[in-house]
């Protein structure tokens, strides 16, 4: 029986264009992902270096770039966010028949884009219906490591087999199910976070 439900942010609630900061660096001089900057996006999204130091690096690859085409391009990822799925995880709290949590891979300047982009009290309401939120670079991990599923559910004490987790990247529900937890690696398009209940 699932006790509790863990969600991923980007692509099951907020809408995500994963490949628009790769074109809108394309711009500016990027010709193909490079090891050297998937590094760097990792390293940005574990906490590893602040803000302004991410964007001086990113300048120091991209010299005709200044600062706000640079945050604009990292920040053209981020969507709207539907109401529905905002009624959905509400309505599901005030059920109170689940721990509800959230783990995201992200960063600051996206957390403060999508701030702007749903609104602050729209935001403040969304983070109130999860009993933990949990965003990489605060944690100082990310998924698909097994580390940040393994911290969750012992801070937690969740039962794996008693908690779903429902991402829309493979890499991150293969490694979360590999602990025992239920997995719904959910199809982004054809699949939508509200049909949660259809999953339990």
């Amino acid at each position: 029986m699932i006790k509790n439900i863990i969600f991923d942010f980007g692509d099951i609630f907020i809408n995500l264009d994963k490949q628009a900061p790769l074109i809108e660096m394309s711009k500016f001089g990027l010709t193909q992902m490079t090891t050297e900057l998937d590094i760097i996006f990792k390293d940005y999204e574990m906490g590893l270096m602040e803000s302004d130091d991410f964007i001086d690096v990113l300048q120091s690859i991209f010299s005709d770039a200044s600062r706000e085409q640079i945050i604009s391009a990292w920040n053209s990822i981020i969507l709207d966010f539907p109401e529905e799925r905002l009624t959905f995880i509400e309505q599901l709290k005030k059920g109170n028949k689940y721990r509800l949590f959230l783990l995201s891979n992200t960063n600051d300047l996206h957390i403060e884009q999508v701030k702007i982009s749903m609104g602050l009290e729209r935001f403040k309401r969304f983070k109130n219906c999860f009993e933990q939120f949990y965003l990489s670079q605060e944690m100082k991990m990310r998924k698909p490591n097994s580390n940040i599923y393994e911290f969750v559910l012992l801070e937690n004490k969740l039962v794996a087999n008693e908690t779903l987790f429902i991402d829309d990247t493979k890499e991150n529900t293969v490694s979360a199910s590999e602990l025992g937890i239920q997995c719904w690696n959910l199809l982004v398009g054809k699949e939508d976070v509200i049909e949660t209940l259809n999953h339990l």
